[in-house]
């Protein structure tokens, strides 16, 4: 390969520039001319590409967010919209790609590959750590750190006033972000997508901490439970418990913002790397990740299936909250 190009897509998570920086300065390395493709699959349709140099990423590993923006493409769904994007590659040559996004760009380049044979290596730049194939997403470490950071906050203010917050996190249909940050933030109760809660079993759970001399609580809500989101619940449990006040946070978006921390730094710049290397040697429909602290390669099928949880850790979360 002589011409590859770059692009992130979807959300943005802290940790993109670092491994966008990996894979320019490891390409040129390598003698192999990097060509950076602006917002995403809208970019690739739009021909909006130009070649990177090592001067291009210097002073970003530190930057939240992606210099090469993102955006979704609606174009890029359909059968014309990849072919546009296909011709504007081949005519600047390019000869690989390397995606850095989550689930659904890396979805988008296995149509684009058994159409175009396009070959590609993708890095999974998401906060959810919702793909298979690596322990750790890169942003991951930084939102959960994020999060934490606010639900420590709160709980300042919880048992000041002596209340319950139900506190909302990102991760779609993934719980992780949620289960980390409810052990770390000591909350006394994690609603999961993966684990299935009636109502009445929080509920109940909730009147047994008060009865127990409970003065302040917090409730961590993934955003994808199946009993609805923060709001919801917190509207629903108020009806049952009218006389403890409850109140509902939402931590939204600042969860994919910020500087990256030191582990999502190494993690960007070591699947950057490995995205190119892995390309170069000819691995394509694939996934870069790192297992046990070991790069690994996995196909772009298997990264998709649905991630479990760990139920290691779930059950040290029923214990210690408690």
């Amino acid at each position: 390969m002589k011409r590859i190009g770059v692009f992130t897509s979807g959300g943005d998570s802290p940790g993109m520039n670092a491994c966008l920086r990996a894979v320019v300065r490891g390409a040129l390395y390598y003698g192999v001319e990097v060509y950076g493709i602006c917002r995403g699959y809208r970019g690739m349709i739009e021909n909006d590409i130009h070649m990177m140099t090592s001067r291009d990423v210097s002073n970003i590993i530190q930057r939240g967010g992606t210099v090469l923006k993102t955006a979704r493409s609606q174009r890029f769904m359909t059968k014309e919209g990849r072919e546009k994007a296909y011709q504007n590659l081949k005519n600047l040559e390019i000869d690989g790609l390397i995606a850095i996004g989550g689930n659904g760009t890396l979805a988008g380049m296995q149509q684009f590959w058994e159409e175009h044979k396009m070959p590609f290596v993708g890095a999974p730049g998401t906060i959810d750590n919702d793909l298979n194939g690596t322990d750790y997403t890169i942003g991951f470490d930084t939102a959960i750190n994020t999060a934490l950071e606010a639900i420590d906050k709160i709980r300042d203010t919880a048992d000041s006033l002596e209340r319950g917050f139900f506190i909302e996190v990102m991760g779609r249909h993934c719980g992780d972000i949620a289960l980390l940050t409810g052990i770390g933030g000591g909350a006394e109760i994690v609603m999961l997508p993966e684990i299935v809660d009636s109502l009445d079993e929080i509920v109940e759970s909730i009147k047994e901490m008060l009865a127990n001399k409970k003065t302040s609580l917090i409730v961590v809500v993934a955003e994808g439970d199946e009993l609805g989101n923060a709001e919801e619940l917190g509207k629903k449990v108020r009806e049952q418990i009218p006389k403890f006040k409850f109140r509902v946070t939402n931590l939204g978006h600042i969860q994919r913002g910020g500087s990256p921390t030191a582990a999502d730094r190494v993690l960007a710049s070591q699947l950057g790397l490995g995205a190119v290397e892995g390309l170069l040697s000819g691995k394509t429909n694939v996934m870069v990740g790192q297992l046990k602290r070991k790069l690994t390669y996995t196909s772009i099928e298997d990264c998709l299936k649905p991630r479990a949880i760990d139920n290691d850790l779930v059950r040290m979360l029923r214990i210690l909250s408690t």
